[in-house]
């Protein structure tokens, strides 16, 4: 699976493994919520579209109302739905008290919520771009709810 925030990873570290990307995690978490946020293929093609992604709750709203072209190229739509999923947990991280960076042992990283919850940012984008829904200003709204 090509996992955009990994190629830039390999780039800095060498091949990432789960196990490379759960140590990073502990070591230097901002270095890693910096390298989670970078969501190129999204901010690209919002940028086309006239929308700036600021990281606000806001942003997912005009991104929630996006045209979905990224439908008819399935690499695309892979690493579209990666970029989604990443946005909407920083998103979530920057604004939503508590919330924290976590990652699975499988390498997949998710957010934690101060409550405790573990929120599969990524799997939501992944449905979001095949389907539009559910939305990801509803999916942000939830989280900061709890």
């Amino acid at each position: 699976m090509n996992i955009p925030f990994l190629d830039n990873w390999r780039k800095r570290h060498g091949p990432a493994s789960a196990t490379a990307l759960m140590g990073a995690q502990e070591e230097d978490p901002q270095g890693v919520a910096q390298l989670l946020s970078e969501c190129e293929l999204l901010r690209a093609r919002a940028a086309t579209a006239g929308i700036g992604l600021d990281d606000s709750a806001a942003s997912l709203e005009e991104l929630d109302q996006l045209l979905p072209r990224w439908r008819d190229d399935p690499e695309e739509l892979t690493w579209l739905g990666n970029d989604a999923g990443l946005y909407l947990g920083t998103v979530i991280i920057r604004t939503v008290p508590g919330a924290v960076w976590q990652v699975w042992p499988s390498g997949r990283p998710v957010v934690r919520l101060g409550s405790g919850r573990e929120v599969d940012v990524v799997q939501a984008g992944h449905q979001w771009a095949v389907d539009g829904a559910p939305e990801l200003s509803q999916l942000y709204a939830e989280a900061a709810e709890t």
